[in-house]
């Protein structure tokens, strides 16, 4: 695997006055699509959120993690997408039974809600920081939606265009950088590049070549680049503190068929196995002195 087949490159065009980032996915992507399969929508739309997620990292300062949710009363139930400070990357869409997620985000429905959330350590690890955001729907793709939310929260022209396939899943954020800085028709100019791009080509590149081919008029300089990588914070730990929180009786319920409560990791497909002596363990007192997650992610 080559260097740069999941990474995030971060770049600077100094006389636009204009900041990028790129994100491209190709192996981590991979990873993440043999634990699900997925009609092509709901595919697209779960690339296109996971690339965002790390995209908004390399935008926004991140020290824990970012993630990415949608919820809808369509075929779509939801969509999670994440992106930790230290390049990892996980998502899962969950859908009605047989059918796909709609076309269109304006198909979503009334109900549907799109939220980005920073998670943050706090003083105490166990009470970490959390920021969330809503963003509109009123787009009918991910990538404009996000565009839009952009120009209204920070007030800065912003460019956005994500893609996905079965084989990779890439990413080109464009802000203008805050203040004066930039000649007067920088932004003007870095944004006509941009409209140059399509998706095909944004998948099929690079982040050098991609950068050079686009901007190299505008000498740009080269910010930073680190690796990403598929990976899932589940653990024994945590899966036990979900049980926990489900309460002992619901915990034995589920155990009660088989002797055991068998949890399976809906994101990397990892099986945890508890034993009725272990579930009874878990609800002693000692046990339950230890804050409990609020959900398994």
């Amino acid at each position: 695997m080559t260097a740069h087949t999941d990474s995030l490159f971060r770049f600077l065009l100094p006389d636009a006055g204009v900041r990028g980032v790129h994100v491209r996915l190709q192996g981590a992507w991979r990873e993440m699509l043999t634990h699900a399969s997925y009609p092509p929508i709901a595919r697209g739309l779960l690339g296109q959120a996971t690339v965002a997620a790390a995209l908004f990292t390399g935008h926004t300062k991140v020290d824990g993690r970012l993630s990415i949710q949608l919820r809808s009363e369509s075929a779509l139930r939801g969509l999670f997408a994440e992106c930790t400070a230290v390049g990892t990357v996980r998502g899962i869409a969950r859908l009605e039974e047989g059918q796909d997620a709609p076309a269109s985000l304006h198909d979503l429905g009334e109900a549907a809600m799109l939220a980005i959330t920073i998670e943050n350590p706090g003083l105490d690890p166990r009470e970490p920081q959390r920021y969330q955001s809503l963003v509109s729907l009123d787009a009918a793709e991910l990538d404009v939606a996000f565009e839009d939310y952009f120009r209204q929260s920070e007030q800065l022209p912003t460019r956005l265009l994500l893609a996905a396939d079965g084989d990779a899943a890439a990413g080109l954020l464009l802000q203008k950088l805050p203040g004066d800085q930039g000649d007067d028709d920088g932004w003007n100019r870095a944004s006509a590049l941009f409209e140059t791009l399509g998706k095909a080509e944004l998948l099929e590149l690079d982040a050098a070549e991609l950068v050079h081919r686009l901007f190299h008029e505008e000498a740009p300089q080269v910010m930073g680049e680190r690796g990403l990588a598929f990976a899932c914070s589940c653990s024994h730990e945590r899966v036990a503190g979900m049980l926990q929180s489900l309460g002992e009786e619901e915990a034995m319920a589920a155990a009660e068929a088989t002797g055991a409560a068998e949890i399976r990791c809906e994101f990397c497909g990892r099986e945890y196995h508890f034993s009725l002596t272990e579930l009874a363990l878990l609800f002693k007192p000692e046990a339950l002195s230890a804050a409990a997650p609020e959900r398994l992610q």
